[in-house]
């Protein structure tokens, strides 16, 4: 069941307008808390927008690949603390990605919005611009949000044959599988 939902899941930037409901919503956020993390030390936290203004604030987080987020009925924000793992990044990340795979479970759509290491302009960085909209504590680290909604557009899954399977080695660099 688990590799079906991965085989059809795809980035979607187009959400009807219908307000995601609150119990598929409570899913999504029982996914995240369940995701693993190094050592169970769980740096990663979470904010819930449904707001549609500060949705659309939050959707000129950077220049390019967020603007989508003004039009989506829920957006997920990722972040951690970095003083509790130094794996904050692969636990958000985990967590950003149960997020997903839950959604597609639930006939949501989907798409991350990477923010660690982007720039909101010239002097801001995108997570500086998320942390004071939604007044997320100093010292914390944005990953990611997660714009989710109920699929505007339509994507048929990816080939299999079309896989990168180059990518792919067996016992060694340059033995294929």
């Amino acid at each position: 069941m688990v590799m079906s939902l991965i085989q059809k899941r795809r980035s979607i930037r187009k959400f009807k307008t219908n307000p995601v409901e609150p119990e598929k919503v409570d899913t999504l956020v029982e996914a995240a808390l369940r995701a693993p993390s190094s050592r169970r030390l769980q740096p990663w936290e979470f904010v819930v927008v449904t707001d549609k203004d500060i949705l659309e604030r939050l959707s000129r987080a950077k220049p390019y690949g967020s603007a989508f987020l003004g039009n989506a009925p829920l957006g997920i924000v990722v972040y951690a603390d970095p003083t509790t793992a130094d794996t904050w990044v692969e636990d958000t990340s985990i967590a950003a990605t149960y997020i997903q795979l839950a959604a597609e479970s639930l006939g949501l759509g989907s798409c991350w919005i990477q923010i660690r290491n982007r720039m909101h302009d010239e002097t801001l960085t995108a997570e500086d611009y998320i942390v004071e909209i939604l007044q997320i504590p100093k010292g914390r680290k944005v990953e990611a949000i997660i714009a989710v909604g109920y699929p505007d557009e339509e994507k048929p899954p990816h080939k299999k044959e079309d896989l990168p399977f180059e990518k792919l080695h067996l016992n060694s660099f340059g033995e294929r599988h």
